[in-house]
């Protein structure tokens, strides 16, 4: 009935039935009750003036079931009002408010009830009357009300002392009728208040008519909302009562008893969908809220990512820096210093700083999506000059580097620094998985044209290896085999290579090891 929701938070205009807009299914659904409704009322004309015979059953059961659907309407725009604080609903679900309390006189006033098939009293057709005028009245007011509402908050306990005042007047207009009304079963004075609701019923009926016609007539020209479409419906079951009884001017006939059925009917269904829809936007409020849930422990796992991210990519240049440092200061405590160490130390202490500024831009680019940063690039020299990076750590280490890069690959298009940061992130991973490996030791790291227009760059280790079981883990973010790692290196090289629309896997060495791979479309060929 509803369309689906969408993620994320709702606004008032998407939970609430007086200013959601129907959907083509709803404004199919009401206009299909409503032929059906005329389609039964034409079937029904020819047949009107045929007797039926006194039902005693039926107006109890009428009442009944009108007083419980006019209560549960009721109350589920009282809950409306609450929310949206709108003059216009406070009308109108008082109008279904007193509907459902006057069906309760009406059905005990009614002439034949009781065995009295004589009496003349007019407290009944008084009571139908007024039924008929406030209902259409409260309509009008709800539909002249919603356009020229003023958006003030009202506090919340100021909603709920309207709602309760609104109930109290409500039920002392009802007292005041039904009092007046049932003093007497003789026709009343002429001075009464009341005498002009004992007049000819045709005249009554015709003015109920037209004060029907035209709350329709205004509701069509205002429908913005799922609630106007199905008040129009009830309108529509209330013309077609007023029509039969109109029509036959006897009671106990096939129109009498159809009148009453078919406003049942359109009100029933009313309800009915209002209560559907009710549901529904409660489930679609319950899954914005639980889209909400998600959205805030994203964001949380978000943060909790990215601080570890910046976290692990700049412990290699701070570590490089307080390595270089600790150097430097050795070279200078010597007897005689040697200055030319120094200033080589020096100098690389100044590039990791640069490429810890660098790494922070990269972290945010790639955060952001950002593509400004790329341009053609040869990655047989990233490689080159990767290794320059890493070579005090590859010698501290004993490991033995062999490269095999194709000559006059093609170019690809990247940021720099990102894939920078991947190769150093993969051969730092290869140096610790053969930390704990006495010999032979073997970094081999290959570049190729993969085809179509792709370039390959391969790093292998001759380490221990990855367990197959956790192979499908290892990108993960937060996942780790080391004791001291983050669990970020990886995520961050795959997120780095999916960005420039690459692939990056990992599979078993042929001598043992793990070897990572990642491929990138190739832009420039040379």
């Amino acid at each position: 009935m509803a369309e689906p929701a969408t993620t994320g938070a709702l606004n008032e205009q998407q939970v609430l039935l007086s200013t959601l807009p129907p959907s083509r299914g709803q404004q199919r659904l009401a206009l299909a009750t409503i032929l059906v409704l005329l389609a039964a009322f034409c079937a029904t004309v020819p047949f009107a003036a045929v007797p039926v015979g006194y039902i005693r059953e039926f107006i109890p059961a009428y009442a009944a079931a009108m007083f419980v659907i006019s209560s549960i309407t009721s109350a589920l725009l009282f809950v409306q009002f609450s929310v949206v604080q709108s003059r216009a609903l406070l009308a109108v679900s008082g109008g279904y408010l007193f509907s459902a309390l006057i069906t309760v006189p009406w059905a005990l006033t009614f002439p034949d009830l009781f065995g009295a098939t004589d009496m003349a009293g007019t407290t009944w057709g008084v009571l139908s009357r007024i039924w008929h005028l406030v209902f259409p009245l409260s309509v009008i007011g709800y539909t002249l009300l919603k356009d020229d509402e003023a958006r003030t908050a009202w506090p919340r306990a100021l909603s709920y002392f309207a709602v309760l005042l609104s109930a109290a007047g409500l039920l002392v207009a009802f007292d005041l009728v039904t009092g007046l009304g049932t003093t007497t079963s003789e026709p009343m004075p002429r001075g009464s208040p009341f005498s002009m609701l004992d007049r000819a019923q045709a005249d009554w009926n015709a003015l109920l008519f037209l004060l029907a016609l035209f709350a329709l007539a205004l509701l069509w020209s205002r429908r913005r909302s799922v609630l106007d479409l199905w008040l129009m419906v009830v309108m529509c079951g209330l013309l077609i009562e007023l029509c039969l009884i109109t029509l036959v001017g006897l009671r106990y006939v096939v129109g009498w008893y159809a009148a009453r059925v078919y406003f049942l009917v359109s009100s029933m269904l009313v309800l009915a969908v209002l209560l559907s829809e009710t549901a529904l936007l409660y489930a679609r409020l319950a899954r914005s809220v639980m889209a909400q849930r998600r959205e805030r422990e994203a964001r949380l796992i978000t943060m909790d990512v990215l601080s570890a991210s910046i976290a692990h990519e700049m412990n290699q240049p701070l570590a490089s820096i307080v390595t270089n440092a600790d150097a430097a200061s050795r070279w200078m405590a010597r007897p005689t210093p040697d200055l030319d160490e120094v200033k080589a130390t020096l100098e690389q202490i100044r590039n990791s700083a640069y490429r810890a500024r660098d790494l922070i831009g990269s972290i945010r680019a790639m955060v952001k999506r950002d593509g400004r940063n790329r341009a053609p690039l040869d990655l047989n020299d990233l490689v080159r000059e990767v290794l320059a990076l890493t070579e005090r750590e590859l010698q501290r280490n004993r490991v033995s580097v062999e490269v095999e890069l194709e000559e006059h690959l093609p170019l690809v298009n990247a940021d720099r620094v990102q894939l920078q940061q991947v190769l150093v992130n993969l051969i730092t991973n290869a140096i610790d998985a053969m930390a704990e490996k006495k010999w032979p030791r073997i970094l081999r790291i290959e570049s190729a044209a993969r085809e179509p227009g792709g370039v390959l760059i391969s790093v292998a280790d001759t380490g221990k290896g990855i367990d197959p079981k956790i192979v499908d883990r290892i990108f993960n973010p937060l996942f780790t085999t080391k004791s001291n790692g983050m669990g970020m290196g990886l995520a961050i090289c795959r997120s780095i290579i999916e960005g420039h629309d690459g692939r990056l896997q990992v599979s078993a060495g042929p001598e043992g090891g793990a070897v990572f791979q990642f491929v990138l479309p190739a832009t420039v060929a040379r």
